[in-house]
């Protein structure tokens, strides 16, 4: 099993959203999840514009994936 080093995961999170779960990648990947929605990290790899919106549904990232 991989250990997590929470302070390393948290300094490199491109989310700027602060929240409970900042750092800890399994945590907002099911908590996204659950709501249909990906985590900002995954908006980050398309635009900061795109994180900053914090519209984290899995409808807009497609449509912005295939705006590219």
């Amino acid at each position: 099993m991989i250990e997590c080093n929470l302070e390393a995961k948290k300094k490199s999170c491109t989310c700027t959203y602060d929240c409970q779960r900042r750092g800890k990648c399994c945590e907002c990947l099911e908590y996204h999840l659950s709501m249909n929605q990906l985590p900002g990290c995954a908006f980050a790899k398309i635009s900061k514009e795109a994180e900053k919106s914090y519209n984290r549904d899995i409808e807009y990232f497609a449509k912005l994936v295939l705006e590219r």
